[in-house]
């Protein structure tokens, strides 16, 4: 028998109040114009694999995760906030706040175009206004590619969106240094020196 989404029932009140805070928009609601009274912590989490916790369940509804982040903000505290026009609350992040899920690239050389399609629906071209960042995991080694959303939010690059991403890599000079590195709308992402591209497949 499939048991209820207690977390769904829990989270209604919230629900209806985002859900006002995004009717009538056109697009993303302009959360960083906002200015609410912060009205406490909220037990929600984003796990580091994109998925939503609401109390130690997971939120199954997708179109429930996708309305509230759209409402997600990131302060210059460096913690994150559902946000409404009369309501901020904050929510735990394990790494990042979403998970690109998948990547088309088009054109070549400068003219290359990298696309993100994130877990919740954002699509986002890599350049000056959406960076790629890359991180070294302190507990394995491995790589770690993220992607400027927008304001301070983030994607992390799933991992087969990562090895699809480093196979349009490339050795490019930067500032006299040979690195391994992306390009995007003209945009040059070093990665690391090229001597460690080894590194990248751990």
């Amino acid at each position: 028998m499939t048991q209820p989404d207690s977390s769904l029932h829990a989270a209604t009140g919230l629900e209806a109040l985002v859900s006002r805070a995004v009717t009538g928009t056109k697009g993303l609601p302009p959360v960083d114009k906002w200015n609410p009274p912060f009205c406490g912590d909220l037990d929600m989490e984003i796990r580091a694999d994109g998925t939503w916790f609401y109390m130690g369940t997971p939120i199954g509804r997708q179109p429930l995760v996708r309305l509230f982040s759209t409402v997600l903000r990131k302060d210059a505290d460096g913690r994150t906030y559902l946000v409404t026009p009369v309501e901020k609350v904050g929510i735990r992040v394990e790494d990042a706040h979403f998970l690109a899920v998948e990547l088309n690239v088009s054109g070549e050389g400068v003219e290359q175009v990298m696309t993100f399609r994130t877990n919740v629906g954002d699509i986002v071209e890599a350049g000056r206004s959406n960076p790629l960042r890359f991180v070294i995991d302190d507990e394995n080694g491995g790589l770690k590619p993220y992607i400027l959303v927008r304001g301070r939010l983030e994607a992390l690059l799933a991992r087969p969106v990562m090895y699809e991403l480093i196979a349009h890599g490339e050795e490019i000079d930067v500032d006299g240094t040979p690195m391994f590195a992306l390009r995007s709308k003209g945009e040059v992402f070093p990665i690391m020196a090229a001597g460690e591209l080894e590194k990248l497949t751990r």
